[in-house]
């Protein structure tokens, strides 16, 4: 079995796929080794077991909405693109969607995965309170409320299976997405704040070459948007971000206000995306250090370019989850998509972490880098605590792998 991209193979000694939350603690409680495998949209062994690997998107699905509270409980398996159209046919939004709709609720949650905009938290920042099966196969329910919440959401799937969240919603709302054409650089660097701030969600596409930005896709709540973008003119036909790329999978642009969930992913649901076969990386610093993180990566763009396919510049607002990249302060997130070239990948990233680290940059768990726990650590304030709550809830290593042992020790 592979993930989506086709570059891992799992070597998990089975695949079991439950079809309740009691067989998943039947599971989780008879093996020495498990972890969850949602949409496996990911790109290294994060989520690879020595023992079973539980698949959770046989579970009965739910998405139960409680008005009262503006809060929706959903099943751990649930993909985000089922979970926005209930929301919205209901009358409720949820307040940032990825980039892609496919990926699981769990699993996009569980590795710091993230949507845009300047006001914008990270899809671990709507979450409530969350399920989990532990390693004795009990389940362990925490909320807002509890001490070890903030460290028991994005983990990586470290503390146990989570099979249900519950997320924070608003009312449903409409986008426009408006694409823009060649900015250069200059103008990101005399207006960033004034262009992250342009829309409800802004994302910048660039190769980090001397042209600069050659896309940007406003995402906005407003009924007009600008004429002209700092020099960057309106795109008249539909664009992909990716030389080459369908337009067929793209979100509606050109102006035409849609649902919400149909506009903030930059892919429809219905169709494969991005181009599939590839590689992710994604490095997230403090706000401050953006425009210092531009000029590293613009210095290493030819040393890049054979394998890059395009970088995506996005902001957000800070959480108080103890490893999410976006913890205590807002965050600037750089995206990579690579070609499917792990070799030549993994070869251009120890001078780009050696820029960007520094800069206190933090990496996508879910995707692909190179430093371990003594790069990694001093990034995080609440590490040691992490690590404490990890032992204290695992404390033989049931959730353990050899990603863990990289990240973690």
């Amino acid at each position: 079995m592979k993930n989506w991209a086709g570059n891992y193979s799992y070597r998990a000694a089975q695949a079991i796929t439950p079809q309740s939350v009691s067989h998943v603690q039947e599971l989780v409680a008879q093996h020495d080794r498990v972890h969850a495998l949602g949409s496996r949209h990911s790109f290294t062994d994060v989520a690879d077991t020595s023992g079973a690997l539980i698949l959770l998107d046989q579970l009965p699905a739910q998405i139960s909405v409680n008005a009262s509270t503006a809060s929706v409980t959903v099943s751990a398996g649930v993909r985000y693109a089922e979970l926005a159209r209930e929301l919205h046919r209901q009358g409720w939004a949820l307040e940032a969607m990825a980039s892609l709709p496919h990926i699981s609720v769990a699993g996009a949650i569980a590795t710091g995965t993230h949507g845009s905009g300047d006001r914008t938290g990270t899809l671990s920042s709507a979450v409530c309170a969350v399920e989990l099966v532990g390693p004795d196969g009990q389940l362990r329910t925490l909320t807002r409320a509890d001490a070890d919440f903030a460290g028991s959401v994005v983990t990586a799937g470290t503390l146990g299976v989570l099979v249900r969240l519950e997320l924070d919603i608003v009312p449903t709302y409409e986008i426009r997405q408006d694409v823009y054409l060649n900015l250069g650089w200059k103008a990101v660097f005399d207006n960033f704040d004034a262009l992250t701030s342009a829309a409800y969600s802004v994302s910048m596409f660039t190769n980090w070459d001397a042209a600069g930005v050659y896309q940007t896709w406003l995402k906005g709540k407003y009924d007009t948007a600008p004429s002209d973008l700092l020099g960057a003119a309106p795109a008249s036909s539909t664009q992909h971000m990716l030389v080459g790329g369908s337009i067929d999978g793209v979100t509606q642009q050109l102006g035409e206000p849609g649902p919400w969930h149909e506009r903030l992913p930059h892919f429809r649901a219905s169709h494969n995306p991005s181009r599939g076969e590839e590689l992710q990386s994604e490095y997230l610093l403090p706000r401050e250090h953006a425009l210092a993180g531009i000029d590293a990566m613009r210095s290493l763009a030819k040393h890049m370019a054979p394998v890059i396919q395009t970088a995506e510049i996005r902001t957000m607002r800070s959480d108080d989850h103890w490893l999410s990249s976006a913890y205590g302060h807002d965050t600037v997130g750089f995206h990579f998509t690579w070609l499917r070239d792990p070799a030549g990948v993994y070869a251009v990233l120890p001078a780009m972490e050696k820029a960007l680290l520094p800069l206190g940059a933090r990496p996508h768990w879910g995707k692909c880098f190179v430093a371990q726990r003594e790069q990694l650590a001093p990034l995080y304030p609440r590490w040691d605590e992490f690590l404490a709550l990890r032992s204290r809830v695992d404390p033989e290593g049931k959730f353990a792998n050899e990603w863990t042992q990289r990240v973690f020790g």
